[in-house]
């Protein structure tokens, strides 16, 4: 009896790979946009075709734009000056908040979810705090701070601190029991057992709750400068165009909140790539609005 070729042996033992559902194609970009592009023309092609102010053509919205904020010099990295005065300021705030809150929570939420009756007697207050719509409490932060920066930060702290905390408390409490007895048994520091243990294994759901928290700080750092005595920042440029009803600068405002909160999410995830791994993003146990 012949024997088969050991090519066709390895071809049959190796499992066959699943097809991909998109066949492979010259132009991932165009793939990988291929909804956006396509509604992105709709939206040009009615828009040209009603020739309504209210609802101006893409094309136009992003050459105002760039003539509003990106037409600047190479050596400022092509920001106008209306782009130092509208988007830094805001960049600043929304920045600090995410930072602190990113801190606090991730700090505290270790804490509370190491600690069986901490975690029991905060849970409560925890799910009762993050329930509360976070533009809620700009108002009483306007009465506490005034209006300004401080304001400002403390309210986006306030808003987005919730999630990171909610998700590092339950990512804290997912340790595997039996790794932290044999680090006990190893004789393992609290700040070892910290670093080596509850950390890598509450990161997933630590960024999970960093991400709701991005897209928390981005909101509330424009509802705050909506309010009256903000006198610069993307909102201040969005109450100040509908005031003089320039449209064409509120579609603009709102593609550059639509093109920052997709540049940091993309940011947010490379980070999280390169501390987490690839695998599957774990599931946030906090909300986003």
């Amino acid at each position: 009896m012949t024997q088969p070729e050991p090519q066709a042996q390895a071809q049959s033992r190796s499992p066959s790979l699943p097809r991909p559902f998109f066949p492979l194609s010259p132009f991932p970009f165009l793939l990988r946009w291929s909804v956006f592009l396509g509604a992105a023309l709709c939206w040009e092609l009615a828009a040209r075709a009603q020739r309504s102010v209210y609802f101006p053509p893409p094309l136009r919205i992003v050459r105002h734009a760039r003539e509003l904020w990106f037409s600047g010099p190479a050596g400022h990295l092509f920001l106008s000056s209306d782009a130092v005065g509208t988007i830094l300021p805001s960049l600043g705030r929304m920045a600090a908040g995410f930072a602190l809150a990113a801190v606090a929570g991730i700090a505290l939420g270790i804490a509370v979810g190491r600690s069986r009756r901490a975690y029991a007697l905060c849970n409560p207050v925890l799910q009762f705090a993050r329930a509360v719509p976070p533009p809620a409490l700009v108002p009483v932060f306007v009465v506490v701070f005034d209006v300004g920066t401080p304001m400002q930060v403390a309210s986006i702290v306030c808003g987005a601190v919730w999630p990171v905390l909610v998700n590092s408390a339950e990512g804290a409490r997912a340790t595997d029991p039996l790794r932290l007895q044999v680090a006990a048994v190893l004789r393992l520091t609290a700040a070892e057992r910290l670093w080596f243990l509850i950390l890598p294994s509450a990161l997933p759901r630590i960024f999970a709750g960093l991400r709701l928290s991005l897209s928390l700080s981005l909101i509330l750092m424009v509802f705050s400068e909506l309010l009256p005595g903000s006198d610069d920042g993307i909102g201040f440029t969005l109450t100040d165009a509908m005031t003089r009803s320039d449209l064409l600068t509120v579609w603009s405002a709102l593609l550059l909140l639509g093109a920052l909160g997709y540049l940091l999410n993309i940011g947010l995830l490379a980070v999280e790539k390169r501390l987490v791994g690839p695998g599957s993003p774990a599931s946030p146990a906090g909300r986003t609005a």
